[in-house]
């Protein structure tokens, strides 16, 4: 699952890897030279959901609308980090996949050397996925992959700790504060998140800077840097660890299930581990908005299906009519339930939360959500690292937000 959450590989030299052979591999002409299956009848499928449940219950959707749609399936899965190393050796070899399954702030890099078919162009329909979701898809006014389902943060908080304390859960940063503060005691802190020098620590806060109409063109201005003052408060006050700087997500999860945070900014995809711990009762908000009433903007994860350029136009068309059936309504839902994550049409929210109450923070947040590529594209690992540096530089690097990310910004 794409947790950054997801992963920790750096993206930023992607585009200059793949350029070359991918391109060299989507010119493989009308004779089918950039693919590796001669079965008219066959549809290779690449992806990384290589455990349960991804790896089951996706294994069953891409055979039933192998099915649906008249074609056999060959599919392939490997370890998450190891996805891109194949493709590169796909494309060197002119064996790409029929169907490719991307973390969605690769597909724009991917797209851009070439390698991939526009889906418009095949005919596919995305009506009804949230804005945001699209846009991590789109390239130069184009659509190349399709996401089904998607995962975000919210805040979780442990109900027995807010109730003893008479706080309720938190809406706005001021409230955040408040209760932050009033749930520290001890060894426990009032708040976790992580504030890790990697694109965690960016993904974690770019719901502060975002819902505060920050920007990541351009993060020196007022905006952002009220973001990060909060942030820094809530260090300074000792509501929030140092050691956050050193945490990743899933540190922060070790920290709320062992009881030394009350509430913590994190993903549905800790669902296991904290249901695994007995008498922890825990609840979930959207992230607090800057003030009453604000919307809250996040960044998504998840993956996305596309469509190679194989050089083979009949099987390209088959591949997206596979790609298409895939975000059908009824797979979304299903999966969605499967794996804890919510669909990226709004309109199946209710479906979902209504059988997993645990989803409704993060179903409520869909239509707004914000793709990290979608102002930048290719260039947003770039803009990442500036964040994650000025997060650093303000939170134990003596600077102030304000110093922080004018030297990020600037260099």
């Amino acid at each position: 699952m794409s947790r950054l959450g997801s992963t920790a590989r750096t993206r930023a030299g992607l585009a200059a890897l793949l350029v070359l052979p991918l391109a060299l591999g989507a010119c493989g002409g009308s004779g089918g030279g950039g693919s590796a299956s001669s079965d008219s009848d066959t549809l290779r499928v690449l992806d990384y959901y290589n455990s349960d449940p991804n790896k089951t219950l996706w294994n069953t959707a891409i055979e039933d609308c192998g099915t649906e749609i008249g074609m056999k399936i060959s599919r392939e899965s490997v370890p998450g980090d190891t996805l891109i190393q194949k493709v590169l050796q796909q494309s060197s070899s002119k064996t790409l996949p029929d169907v490719l399954m991307l973390d969605n702030p690769d597909v724009q890099q991917i797209a851009a050397s070439g390698a991939l078919a526009p889906l418009d162009d095949l005919g596919v329909d995305s009506t009804g996925v949230a804005e945001g979701v699209l846009k991590a898809s789109t390239y130069e006014g184009k659509l190349y992959a399709l996401q089904p389902v998607t995962n975000t943060i919210a805040l979780f908080y442990n109900k027995t700790i807010l109730e003893a304390a008479g706080v309720t859960p938190p809406t706005t940063w001021d409230e955040l504060k408040a209760a932050a503060a009033t749930l520290t005691a001890g060894d426990q802190y009032g708040f976790a998140m992580s504030n890790i020098n990697t694109y965690e620590g960016t993904w974690q806060f770019l719901p502060f800077m975002w819902s505060n109409g920050g920007d990541e063109k351009d993060i020196n201005t007022p905006e952002t840097a009220a973001a990060l003052q909060l942030v820094k408060d809530l260090l300074d006050s000792g509501s929030l660890s140092q050691s956050s700087v050193n945490w990743s997500q899933a540190d922060v999860a070790d920290q709320f299930t062992a009881g030394n945070a009350a509430m913590m900014i994190n993903g549905p995809w800790n669902f296991g581990t904290l249901d695994a711990v007995d008498g922890l009762e825990y609840g979930i908000v959207p992230i607090p908005a800057p003030t009453a009433g604000g919307t809250v903007v996040s960044p998504f994860g998840g993956e996305a299906w596309t469509v190679p350029q194989t050089g083979d136009q009949e099987k390209q068309k088959k591949a997206a009519e596979l790609v298409q059936c895939l975000n059908k309504d009824e797979n979304e839902v299903t999966i969605s339930l499967g794996t804890g994550t919510v669909p990226t049409k709004p309109e199946l929210a209710d479906q979902v939360t209504s059988q997993n109450p645990n989803l409704e923070a993060f179903a409520v947040q869909v239509p707004d959500l914000r793709a990290r590529t979608g102002e930048l594209g290719p260039d947003w690992p770039d803009a990442a690292t500036k964040i994650y540096e000025a997060v650093q530089n303000a939170l134990v690097g003596g600077m102030t937000p304000e110093q922080a990310l004018e030297q990020a910004q600037n260099g």
